[in-house]
Parts: C-alpha cells; structure tokens; sequence
C-alpha cells in the first residue's frame, strides 16, 4: 500500500508517467494506492486557480479505473488530530496528506523536497527528491 501526492495523481491523469522516475513507476504497479480526500479537494483548488483544467471528480474516478486509486476511509477527525503533529509546514494540504499516510503507516511518493525533510516514509526512489 502506498499513498499518492497530489502532484503525482495530475501526472498520472495527464498521462505523464514519464515525469515520474522508473522505480516510482515500479512502486505504482506494485502497490494499492490510496489518497488522501484532502487530494481531492487539492485538485479542484488547483483547477479554480488555472493550474489544472479538470475539476477534481473525473481525475479520481478515471484514476480509480485505470489503476485502482482508492481514497483513504481514516476518519477525518482522527486525521486532523494527527495533522497538528505536522507543524513544519503551513500548507494544510501537505499537512493532511502527510498525517494520512503517517497515520496509516505506509509510504507517500512525493517528490516534494519539504515532505522529504520531515517524513521518513517519504520515497520517491531516487537519491534526489526533488531531482
């Protein structure tokens, strides 16, 4: 089991898989894959703000077929309670997806540098996790 970033879930849906690297690919195909729902409503914002062209629905619905994306069934309240663990950042979406895939004890493929810094079950299968 292993828990999908946001920006991992766009590229997917655009059809990028080569933005990801090999052993991250490897990871995907092996693995159930869960989100955060907190992605969901990341998706839409990123939509709203013309950063994506899809609203959030389609994207984790066509990625539920093609790769069998599921969404987290943690509680939420439970998920928040641990999300104020993650004082290392501002950004309440990197806070809830890091405090889903904590709480559940499984690996986050990001390649974002800061989650690298402060999550040990961070992977993005390379040496640089920003690179």
């Amino acid at each position: 089991m292993i828990y999908l970033d946001t920006h991992v879930v766009v590229w997917l849906y655009a059809g990028r898989p080569d933005l990801l690297p090999s052993g991250a690919r490897a990871l995907i195909d092996a693995n159930d894959l869960l989100v955060s729902p907190i992605v969901a409503l990341e998706l839409q914002y990123l939509r709203e703000t013309g950063r994506t062209n899809e609203p959030a629905a389609p994207v984790l619905e066509l990625l539920a077929r093609q790769i069998g994306l599921q969404r987290c069934d943690l509680p939420f309240a439970d998920v928040v309670d641990a999300s104020l663990q993650e004082s290392w950042t501002r950004d309440p979406f990197d806070r809830l997806i890091v405090a889903h895939a904590r709480l559940r004890g499984v690996p986050l493929l990001t390649k974002d540098r800061n989650i690298h810094e402060h999550f040990d079950e961070a992977i993005w299968t390379h040496d640089d996790p920003a690179g």
